[in-house]
């Protein structure tokens, strides 16, 4: 039976068996609730997520009480409060699942503590951190290069039902616009 998470990590970034298989030793499933946190703002992490269905978001809230999604997370996609892990320091953004979600952690210092002494997983992690690196690097490019309806339609693109999905703040915080900006795009797309 084909393994959809193996097929992925194969994929993008070329592990054997053998080590699809001491990753997931070191994983623990997890299924999580619309509205459940996996970090919190302002609490330390030191796991990391594979998220294998649903949606999550990342997002901080501000002393005025606005909330800034700074990222929208689909499968298969990595999730974690990164510079909290490797600075050790509290996380800026809370990381939570905005539909039923499935996700398999990871404890980043055994995953470390392998990697130290193992070379296809220290190649795994630093194939993992181009990674994202590649994916935040296109998604600044488009924030700084597209208007926001551009931005909308390629959320939609990427999450066609969005719009029934989650609410609409939140889906106008990911775009940088405000609840109003969003409802009158929709309405001109419609």
């Amino acid at each position: 039976m084909a393994d959809p998470s193996f097929d992925f990590l194969k994929s993008k970034f070329h592990i054997s068996k053998e080590t699809y298989v001491i990753l997931k030793r070191l994983s623990y499933r997890r299924k999580l609730r619309t509205g459940e946190d996996i970090v919190k703002q302002g609490a330390k992490s030191n796991k990391i997520a594979f998220l294998t269905s649903g949606l999550m978001r990342a997002y901080t809230t501000l002393e005025t009480g606005k909330e800034i999604t700074k990222n929208i997370f689909t499968p298969i996609a990595f999730v974690g409060a990164f510079s909290s892990i490797i600075n050790d320091e509290p996380s800026i953004f809370c990381y939570e699942s905005l539909t039923d979600s499935v996700i398999y952690e990871v404890d980043f210092n055994q995953f470390i503590e392998i990697a130290n002494s193992n070379i296809a997983m220290s190649n795994l992690y630093n194939r993992v951190l181009e990674y994202i690196f590649i994916i935040y690097e296109r998604k600044q490019l488009q924030t700084a290069s597209l208007n926001a309806t551009q931005r909308y339609l390629a959320l939609k693109q990427g999450i066609p039902h969005i719009d029934n999905l989650i609410p609409q703040y939140q889906i106008a915080s990911y775009l940088n616009i405000s609840p109003v900006q969003l409802s009158r795009i929709r309405k001109v797309l419609n």
